[in-house]
């Protein structure tokens, strides 16, 4: 891909050598320490967990002006989700086709982190986070990979007005898929692969204030998936498709020591074609939360959050659910009330140390494959998590 780019602007030897002074290498390393009173969370079993672990190494070079490469390995350990194998979160070349002092224009080639809300294409660094977890009704972490990034093309652009800066992404490619989303979108691992349904189409509005204290965007994603069933399984799902469109509204505004930040989302899903024990299925999933957090002391940061998520927008309280599954599942397994309390310790540049303490409501941000029945899940239940940040 990289070879003609380069092919139209050979670098000189003196260029060649100087290459080299670009590049940037920066890394990461995170531990946490998990307690849930019940049901499980990022642990492959109940109770405190040292089983949420990420490190990451990430690097960047500017062969030439108008190009930049990036990438980033991560490994994560998460419970049941993720086995701490290390993988690419993203890798991609950065060609810049316009720069001016108010407009700016690129296309990005690769494994792209999409820009969906206002923390997704950061949410790899625990440096960016406002707490230890993303709101979990907006940024799914049992869906993680999928929602992060995509291997395609993304054009964008940015211009200057007399109120602030608008920009704008258009993004296609195919959907990162793994294990963690057939058990979030089809509720088990079955025998067979689900792949990407064609490509997916993402597409951002974004506008930041002179001051940058006020952000608003719009941002959504369409996407489908395609279950493709084993010849040689006893018992499987038929040749289904799941198509996805998700939403996401954010506002932030952020004074000296304090910031505001909500953001809704909806994601309209229609399930077709497994067969007759997976019938079809049309529903709009919904979630918001309100989130403030307030900086007393240059190196302290307090945290507030309350969030509230529903696998179907017509049934909030889950009970028609239950009553359809005849027992099997709870209505508790429909919806999320979460409310986040959190500090932050800036120790220095390098080393950040955070608690966090979430009373849960419902189990709908829970994983399925950590949590596989949802019969046994309890409707009350509390987190309570610390964890040690490393960058260097």
């Amino acid at each position: 891909m990289l070879a003609p780019l380069l092919t139209l602007h050979p670098l000189s030897s003196k260029a060649a050598e100087s290459v080299w002074t670009s590049l940037q290498l920066h890394g990461f390393a995170a531990q946490a320490v998990l307690g849930t009173s019940d049901n499980r969370w990022f642990a492959r079993y109940d109770g405190a967990s040292f089983d949420f672990t990420e490190v990451g190494l990430n690097a960047s070079l500017r062969p030439q002006p108008w190009l930049l490469l990036a990438g980033q390995v991560l490994a994560r350990r998460a419970g049941e989700m993720y086995d701490g194998t290390p993988a690419i979160d993203f890798a991609l070349a950065d060609v810049s086709l316009l720069s001016t002092p108010r407009q700016r224009a690129g296309l990005r080639l690769g494994r792209i982190k999409n820009p969906l809300g206002l923390y997704n294409e950061t949410r790899d660094v625990p440096f960016t986070h406002p707490g230890i977890f993303l709101p979990q009704v907006v940024y799914f972490d049992k869906v993680r990979n999928l929602v992060l990034s995509t291997d395609g093309a993304m054009l964008y652009g940015e211009t200057d007005t007399a109120l602030g800066t608008l920009s704008l992404n258009l993004q296609g490619g195919q959907a990162v898929i793994d294990t963690n989303v057939e058990w979030a979108y089809l509720g088990a691992d079955f025998p067979g692969s689900l792949e990407p349904d064609g490509n997916s189409w993402l597409a951002g509005l974004w506008f930041n204030s002179r001051l940058e204290r006020l952000r608003l965007g719009v941002s959504g994603v369409s996407t489908a998936l395609r279950f493709d069933p084993s010849r040689h399984a006893g018992f499987t799902l038929g040749p289904g498709t799941t198509d996805i469109r998700y939403l996401i509204l954010s506002a932030q505004y952020s004074a000296e020591n304090w910031t505001l930040t909500s953001e809704y989302a909806r994601e309209p899903l229609q399930w077709k074609g497994f067969g007759p024990y997976f019938p079809d299925l049309r529903i709009t999933t919904e979630g918001y939360y309100v989130q403030g957090t307030w900086r007393p002391h240059p190196a302290i940061e307090l945290l507030l959050n309350y969030q509230e998520g529903f696998a179907d927008r017509t049934d909030r309280n889950g009970r028609a659910y239950a009553v359809a599954s005849k027992g099997l599942s709870t209505a508790s397994s429909r919806f999320s009330r979460i409310l986040s309390v959190g500090i932050r310790w800036d120790i220095n540049e390098h080393w950040m140390l955070r608690a966090e303490y979430q009373h849960h409501q419902g189990a709908f941000v829970l994983s399925p494959r950590e949590n596989p029945d949802p019969g046994q899940l309890v409707e009350h239940w509390d987190l309570f998590a610390v964890q040690a940040v490393f960058r260097f």
